[in-house]
Parts: C-alpha cells; structure tokens; sequence
C-alpha cells in the first residue's frame, strides 16, 4: 500500500470538508535546557502540540477522516475508546450532524464521560478495560448496522493520523527524531508510514501496559495486562494489526517507561510550561528527562504531545 497516497488524499478530504473542525496546531521549537535536559549539547527539541486539537488529542484527525469517507447509516455511528477517541468521534459526529454512540470502560475518568455527554454523545459504559467495551461496541454495531469508528485500527483513522507527520515536515521539515506515546497504536502507524525512516520514530510504552513490546518479544500480536497511570487512553490490549505491519518496517525502537517517570514528566509540563496534558502526553518529555532516550549532539528531536483530556485537579 502506498501509505504517502492515503495521507495525502486523507489531507486534501479534511482540507476540503472539515477545515472548520481541524486545526493546524503549533510546533513549538525550543533548546534542550529549557526542558531541563542538561548536557544535551545543541539538541533542539519540537514540541507538536496537538494536544490543542479539536477534541483535546490527535484523534479528531483520524476520525473525522473515517467518517467523511464513508456513507453513515441513519444509525450514525459507534466507537468503543478509553476516552480520546469517543471524544474526537462524538466532536466529529456532532460537526457533520449524525448520531454517535460510544462505549467506554470503567477505567475511563468521569471528566472523559462528561466530555462526550456534552457533546451530545450516547455513553455506555461497560467492563473494566477497553477490551471489554470493545466487545460490547461490535455486538452494537452488528445489532444496529451503524458505521464503526475503530480507536486505531481501520486505515482511515491511520492515514487521518498520518496527517499529523505530513504537518510537522510542513511546518518545519523533517526532524532527526520523532517519540511517540503507543497504545493500540494508530498514531505510531500514522507517523511511521509519513516519515518513512527519513525521520527515526520511537515507540514509547508504560511498562504496565506494552502491547507493541510485548509483540515483539512474541514476534507476533498478543494480548497484554494493562494497568497504570495511562491505561486510559493507552489502554488497548493489542497492537492493532495495521500498526503491527507498518511498525515492522518502518520504527526500530520500542521503549517503555515506568509509571513514575511519565507522572513526572506529566506534571513537569504543568508547572514549568503549563501544558495540561494526560499521562499518555507525557512520555516522550520522560524519556528525554529518565535518559531512556538519548539524542546525538545538535540532534532535531520532535515529541508528539498528543492529548489534553485531563483532570486539571489530577494535575495538582
């Protein structure tokens, strides 16, 4: 598949149907110091702050691109998410004048399901882990037949996501790096299949819930435990099969964080940038800060800060 054609046609469909929904949000270009990395000579760091997006994440680029490519049922449409990827659905959905049914897991914060609730989505919460309403959301869709919003898996919401990597060389050509938060893995699949090994994209994970790691140890998808400071959006239990595929080919590195560290970095965005953004947003800036990820001298690294749908009263 010749990814470069889908993120290009999905950038020219969302330019001319949902130029009023999307934005193009800021790269932010600052030198390591100022992140309180010490001893990174000349390394500039890009911050893509899409966590400004509509619907507070990445997620309204892919949806809203799976939904504007597709005929929807009068039925509207149904996505299970630990949270981003109802909400960026339920904006979407809400944007073009269609119904939107979203299923959540119990780990989803109440915040999240105020969020949709407001924006005129019906919540069904169900089980514990996105699995779960997962499960619940397919047995919907086959009852009702209405369009399924995948959170990461349908080439649509891949190549939505993809824009993002097409912004960023946009706005300020390719960078060296590019670290990325991974859960089922949609947005890590967007990037990769944009850059394409011009820029080296890092896979980063929470130690309690690996998916992309695990698999690789297996040498295949596998479900994996999930828990911990970021099971709300990056709550999957396997890496979907499209990020599977493209990951093999195009990211070599696959790193996880403890929980700690994300939490640090997490606040440290708070209260030094003021940046409110959740845990999932946080690792890249973590693993500069733990040294997990060590940039060369003079090196042009981009962290994707990819999601705001937080708590402010977590952030305390």
């Amino acid at each position: 598949m010749r990814w470069h054609d889908e993120i290009d046609v999905a950038s020219q469909r969302l330019h001319e149907r949902a130029a009023h929904f999307l934005l193009e949000t800021p790269l932010w270009k600052l030198r390591a110091p100022a992140l309180g990395l010490n001893g990174a000579e000349g390394v500039e760091v890009w911050l893509k702050l899409e966590q400004l997006q509509v619907s507070g994440s990445f997620k309204a680029r892919g949806m809203m691109n799976r939904l504007l490519a597709n005929d929807i049922p009068a039925s509207g449409v149904v996505v299970a998410s630990g949270g981003n990827a109802g909400i960026a659905t339920a904006a979407a959905a809400r944007a073009i004048g269609v119904r939107c049914e979203v299923f959540l897991p119990g780990v989803s914060p109440e915040a999240k399901r105020a969020r949709l609730r407001a924006l005129g989505a019906e919540v069904v919460v169900v089980g514990d882990l996105y699995a779960d309403a997962l499960a619940a959301c397919l047995a919907r869709q086959r009852e009702t037949g209405a369009l399924l919003t995948h959170a990461y898996d349908q080439l649509e919401v891949v190549a939505g996501a993809g824009t993002l990597g097409r912004e960023i060389e946009q706005q300020g050509g390719l960078p060296d790096s590019v670290l990325v938060s991974v859960g089922g893995g949609g947005l890590i699949a967007g990037l990769a299949a944009w850059f394409e090994q011009r820029s080296r994209v890092v896979a980063l994970e929470p130690e309690r819930a690996p998916t992309l790691f695990r698999a690789r140890e297996a040498c295949a998808p596998v479900d994996v435990e999930v828990s911990g400071v970021a099971a709300d959006s990056l709550g999957a239990r396997r890496i979907g099969a499209i990020s599977w595929e493209i990951t093999q080919r195009q990211v070599r590195d696959a790193l996880v964080l403890p929980d700690d560290a994300i939490r640090a970095a997490q606040l440290w965005l708070w209260k030094e940038l003021k940046l409110a953004v959740e845990p999932a947003a946080a690792l890249p800036l973590a693993a500069l800060q733990t040294g997990l990820y060590l940039p060369r001298a003079s090196e042009k690294v981009c962290l994707i800060i990819c999601g705001a749908n937080v708590d402010p009263g977590t952030l305390a």
